[in-house]
């Protein structure tokens, strides 16, 4: 009996053994300490980069607010909205317009009817589009309070969730390939140790503008990409700077602009960065705790 108590007891304590090793090999994994419904259960903050086509939606929950970064194209309107009441919201109180270009403004008619929206931060830029001219008539109509960014801003969301504005600068930049787009709104999200960069639609000049003033604190624990996967995005200089665990590009299936581009995906994979993309993957979620982060798909099992 004795020696059978001492095998039980030499078999307890390797048992025991594993189970700290196993467990120790968990918390070394970066984005998976917790389980994905655990932090979604629990997290403080989510941010969801939502399928919405060939554009941009990107939602951010935290400190008990809603925001809600472009409203993605004008046939995805009704899916957009769709989401937002399947996750109750009835108030949006941040709504940020990057740039005034169709696939991240063309969504807003949709929802000024459906949802009470407390203010818009805008670019300050202007266009002579029907769609620009509705957007501006429908927020002034509902009297939404109208703000627009310039870098430095920082807007506190409560709870340690901190949104700071990088660009655009002022004066805004003119005489580039596409103005729009290279003073789109780009923001840096902090809450705890992770960070999540939003370049908008900015290109290289935009991107170089920014590394000139913030290259020390760009870096960040995930970027949604710049302008869909394009190549005139994710410069080097501006990759190497932000230098993301994870990527999230939204982007349309099949799309007729071949975003993203097959160069930029391969800069994301010599940099070891693992992409996410809204055309394979769906609406991708991330859940962050303050200490750490997970992600997860809506659909398709591995990320390319």
């Amino acid at each position: 009996m004795g020696s059978n108590r001492t095998n039980f007891r030499v078999i307890g304590l390797f048992l025991l053994l594993i189970s700290m090793l196993l467990f120790a090999g968990g918390c070394n994994n970066k984005n998976n300490v917790l389980s994905a419904k655990q932090l979604t259960d629990n997290t403080p903050l989510t941010v969801k980069v939502l399928d919405v086509g060939q554009g941009d939606a990107i939602l951010i929950r935290g400190g008990g607010q809603v925001i809600l970064i472009d409203t993605g194209d004008v046939p995805d309107r009704d899916k957009l909205v769709s989401f937002l009441k399947s996750e109750k919201i009835t108030t949006i109180d941040k709504l940020i317009i990057t740039h005034p270009h169709a696939d991240h403004l063309g969504g807003f008619a949709a929802l000024v009817g459906q949802f009470a929206i407390k203010q818009i931060i805008d670019s300050g830029q202007i266009t002579t589009t029907a769609l620009f001219r509705q957007y501006l008539t429908a927020a002034q109509k509902k009297q939404i309070a109208f703000t627009v960014a310039s870098e430095g801003d920082q807007f506190d969301l409560g709870s340690g969730i901190l949104l700071r504005v990088l660009a655009p600068g002022k004066p805004l930049l003119t005489g580039t390939d596409s103005d729009l787009n290279n003073n789109s709104i780009v923001l840096r999200l902090t809450f705890g140790k992770f960070s999540m960069l939003f370049a908008g639609d900015a290109e290289q000049v935009e991107e170089t503008q920014i590394l000139k003033k913030y290259s020390r604190e760009m870096k960040s624990t995930v970027l949604k990409v710049g302008h869909h996967g394009s190549r005139t995005s994710s410069s080097l200089p501006f990759l190497a700077a932000v230098a993301p665990e994870a990527a999230v590009i939204s982007v349309g299936l099949n799309n007729d602009y071949h975003h993203p581009h097959p160069s930029i995906l391969k800069r994301y994979e010599k940099q070891k960065t693992t992409v996410f993309r809204t055309d394979l993957h769906g609406t991708v979620t991330i859940a962050i705790n303050g200490e750490n982060y997970t992600i997860m798909r809506e659909k398709g099992e591995n990320a390319k």
